[in-house]
């Protein structure tokens, strides 16, 4: 488990970054997969899940997921909430004690976002899709209406994939230049092939936002030596399926 370190010095919280060690499945899976919408058998991921909430808090309530979308769609859970349903969305956020909230990834940004005040936690799965169309705003925005203040937010940006792992098509940095020109710089070119910047673009998306109390976990999750779950390595390696990263977030 990876651990933030703005975030460790606060005891209003748990959170962890997972890899792919210290789990049970095998295979392609092996062994920290964590994700239900896998082809992995069921009665590991939940074993998984299980060792997860365990390193997390073993007196927590069940880890909430979501099906995930790449969406900019999120939800809110309170104590009102029946949330023992998966939604479609790709954000959460929560002010109830010891419900750990989790994201899934496999080379996308995962977000854990703590108002020290409001004790208010969000998760964000930040793949270029959802990070695009203004998950992170809306999710800010949304904290903002619930009583939070920008300057009182801590934002992590988890383990994704590293530029120089993150080849893409003209067509892709086109429809980002479409948007705003200076989105160019989220670009490079090397050897005739472009590499994109999801971790360097997300954050923007957070200063943007006027967030500035923020701390990034600098881990490329394609090369396999870094144990992460990598759906880009996977595609390269011509496997059907690949296991999920898990990162979560909870108010103690």
């Amino acid at each position: 488990m990876i651990v933030s370190k703005k975030l460790s010095k606060l005891k209003e919280i748990s959170h962890g970054f997972f890899n792919n060690k210290g789990g049970c499945s095998t295979g392609i899976y092996k062994s920290l997969n964590c994700g239900p919408g896998s082809n992995d058998y069921k009665t590991k991921v939940i074993k998984n899940l299980r060792i997860v909430k365990k390193k997390i808090n073993k007196n927590s309530k069940n880890i909430f997921l979501l099906h995930q979308i790449h969406s900019n769609k999120f939800v809110f859970i309170n104590k009102y909430s029946k949330y023992l349903k998966k939604k479609k969305a790709d954000a959460v956020i929560t002010d109830i004690p010891r419900l750990p909230i989790g994201i899934l990834t496999a080379d996308c940004a995962p977000i854990l976002i703590f108002d020290k005040q409001k004790k208010m936690v969000a998760a964000i799965h930040a793949g270029w899709k959802g990070a695009y169309k203004g998950i992170i705003s809306k999710v800010i925005n949304f904290m903002i209406k619930k009583g939070c203040e920008k300057k009182n937010m801590i934002a992590v940006i988890g383990p994704c994939i590293a530029q120089k792992s993150y080849n893409v098509k003209e067509d892709f940095k086109r429809k980002f230049l479409k948007k705003d020109k200076r989105n160019k710089v989220f670009f490079r070119k090397r050897k005739n092939l472009i590499y994109f910047d999801l971790s360097k673009y997300v954050k923007l998306q957070l200063k943007l936002m006027k967030i500035t109390n923020l701390d990034t976990i600098n881990i490329d999750t394609f090369p396999k030596k870094n144990n992460f779950f990598s759906a880009r390595r996977s595609l390269h390696l011509n496997h059907d399926d690949y296991g999920r990263n898990i990162s979560l977030i909870m108010i103690n």
